[in-house]
C-alpha cells in the first residue's frame, strides 16, 4: 500500500493578479495559502505583492478590488515568492483551477531566474469537483460550494478564497473516502495536472496493460467513472490501447456489462493480471 491522502502535506493556494495572462506581461499582486495535513491547519501563508510598474487592470479590480494604494509598499515578488516556496517545501500543491495559479506561478519565478522543482505535485480541485460532482449546472467555486452546503461566498481575494477551497477540498476528499479512494497515488492520477509525474504513473498502468495484452490475460480493474463517479471493480479482456487528443485508452471486453468497453487510464485506479483467455 502506497501514502495515504490522510497522510500527506497539501498547500491549498489562491493568487491575485493584474489580469489573466502571464504570457502578456501581468504579475501576481496577492498571495495566500493553507498549509494542511487531513483536518489540521498546519501554517497560514499571506501576501501583498508589488507587481513593479504594471497596473491592475480594470477587469482585475472590478474581481478583486485591490488598488494601486493597496499594494504602495508591498514587498517585491522577490521577497514573496521565496518565502512561499519554503513554506510548499514537501507538500502537495493544490488550488480550484490550478492550471491558471500554476502558470502564474511559474512565470513569476522566471522573473526573479527561479524555477518550479521538477518534483513539484500539483492537484487541480477543479478537475476532482467535476470528476466528483458530474452533472452540476456550473463549476464556479461559489456554486460547488453551495452544492455542497458550504456557507460564505466567494469574495476574490486570495486568503478567503483558500478558506473557501479548502472546506471544497475537505468535502471532496471526504466523498472520495467513501468511495474507497484513499491512496495518494490513485488520488494524483485522477485529479494532478503535473504532466511530467502523470505520464510516469500512466506509463506504469500502459506497460502492465501490454503486459497482459502479450500474455493473453485479462485484466481485474478498480475504475473510476467519469459518468456518475461511482468506482467499480471490473474484470476485463483487452484489446488495444489506443490514444486521442493525447488521451490513453483501454479498449477491452468488460464482462461486467458483457460489451466492448473503453477506459481512460487515467481513469483506472488500481489494476491487476487477471486469468488467461
Amino acid at each position: 500500500m502506497g501514502k495515504k491522502l490522510s497522510d500527506t502535506e497539501f498547500t491549498i493556494f489562491d493568487l491575485e493578479t493584474t489580469g489573466l495572462e502571464p504570457e502578456s506581461g501581468e504579475r501576481i499582486i496577492e498571495v495566500a495559502a493553507f498549509r494542511i495535513k487531513g483536518n489540521e491547519k498546519l501554517g497560514v501563508f499571506q501576501s501583498l505583492v508589488s507587481p513593479g510598474q504594471r497596473p491592475v487592470s480594470p477587469g482585475a479590480f472590478a474581481v478583486n478590488r485591490i488598488t494601486q494604494e493597496m499594494l504602495a509598499g508591498a514587498p517585491k515578488s522577490s521577497e514573496v515568492l521565496p518565502e512561499f516556496m519554503d513554506f510548499i517545501s514537501g507538500s502537495c500543491l493544490a488550488a480550484y483551477n490550478a492550471a491558471f495559479d500554476f502558470a502564474f506561478l511559474a512565470s513569476e519565478l522566471r522573473l526573479i531566474n527561479k524555477t518550479l522543482p521538477q518534483e513539484l505535485e500539483v492537484v487541480d480541485i477543479l478537475k476532482m469537483a467535476k470528476k466528483t460532482l458530474p452533472g452540476l449546472e456550473r463549476y464556479a467555486l461559489w456554486f460547488v460550494a453551495g452544492s455542497l452546503s458550504i456557507a460564505g461566498g466567494q469574495e476574490h481575494r486570495a486568503l478567503s478564497d483558500v478558506k473557501l477551497t479548502e472546506n471544497v477540498f475537505q468535502k471532496l476528499v471526504s466523498l472520495l473516502d467513501k468511495k474507497g479512494i484513499i491512496e495518494f497515488e490513485q488520488f494524483l492520477g485522477l485529479f494532478g495536472i503535473s504532466s511530467r509525474l502523470l505520464d510516469n504513473i500512466n506509463s506504469s498502468k500502459i506497460s502492465r496493460i501490454q503486459q497482459a495484452l502479450d500474455l493473453k490475460v485479462s485484466l481485474k480493474i478498480q475504475y473510476f467513472s467519469g459518468n456518475n463517479a461511482a468506482v467499480t471493480e471490473r474484470e476485463v479482456i483487452p484489446r488495444e490501447i489506443k490514444q486521442e487528443r493525447k488521451q490513453d485508452y483501454l479498449v477491452g471486453f468488460c464482462n461486467l456489462r458483457q460489451e466492448e468497453r473503453t477506459f481512460r487510464i487515467d481513469n483506472i485506479l488500481h489494476l491487476e493480471i487477471g486469468s488467461s483467455y
